[in-house]
């Protein structure tokens, strides 16, 4: 368990989505569920949080067509904390509204979390809930990019940004939850809103609101491709547990 724990006067409330359908990694499996060092790929990223002394409640919003199987998975970590596997939507932002209804009018902290980055570390977390505890109001984890990034239109590069104003995105993304909850509501009434990720949906339509950066980590990666297991497993052994410090 970590042993960073802040006083705070607000619950940390993590919520794990994993309402993907796995199209892009084949198969008839969602990515969530692949088999990673023994366990499925969401077990890992449960038990990160459920080990986390500043994580009070974790809630698991997954695809309707999966729900009975999440739970079962749940109930093979032991995980104590976890109170509750709801049914997402058809888009990922129907998923953080799933949690962000499922936390109701409590004053908490949201922690949105892809089931998708197994490896999260307990690091990440404890930063993500200090910057709420200390004031923030949403806090993205990031990590500078270290490739060139070029923009290109019809073929022709057209743009090459400094990349040393860029950065990468992680979860978990961490907000307060009047302050997620009304960037969403400004964003649905919003005909030309687009589905981003949830940090972004707060800079668009609540600029104005106190937000913080919390670092990433380089083993903080994504399941995207069936082909990224053989790595997330080799962090996994050469870490011990990548989800600790």
């Amino acid at each position: 368990m970590s042993e960073r724990k802040r006083n705070k006067a607000r619950t940390n409330i993590a919520a794990i989505l994993a309402g993907g359908t796995g199209r892009r990694t084949g198969g008839d499996l969602p990515k969530q569920f692949l088999p990673l060092a023994g366990k499925p790929v969401v077990a890992h990223a449960v038990e990160a949080f459920e080990r986390n002394a500043n994580v009070d409640e974790i809630v698991i919003v997954s695809h309707a067509d999966w729900v009975d199987r999440m739970r079962s998975i749940v109930e093979q970590t032991g995980a104590r904390k976890v109170k509750a596997v709801l049914a997402g939507g058809a888009e990922r932002c129907d998923s953080s509204l799933a949690a962000i209804r499922y936390c109701g009018d409590r004053e908490v902290n949201l922690l949105l979390h892809d089931a998708a980055r197994p490896l999260v570390t307990q690091r990440i977390i404890d930063e993500v809930c200090a910057r709420l505890a200390d004031g923030a109001g949403a806090v993205n984890v990031t990590l500078p990019v270290v490739d060139t990034i070029v923009e290109v239109e019809d073929g022709r590069v057209v743009s090459t940004p400094d990349r040393s104003r860029l950065r990468r995105v992680q979860t978990p993304q961490g907000f307060r939850l009047d302050v997620i909850r009304k960037a969403y509501a400004l964003a649905l009434a919003d005909p030309a809103f687009r589905a981003t990720d949830d940090f972004g949906v707060v800079a668009r339509y609540l600029p104005d609101a106190v937000m913080a950066l919390a670092e990433g980590d380089g083993r903080n990666l994504k399941l995207t491709y069936r082909e990224d297991l053989p790595g997330l497993e080799a962090l996994l052994t050469s870490d011990g547990d990548a989800a600790r410090p």
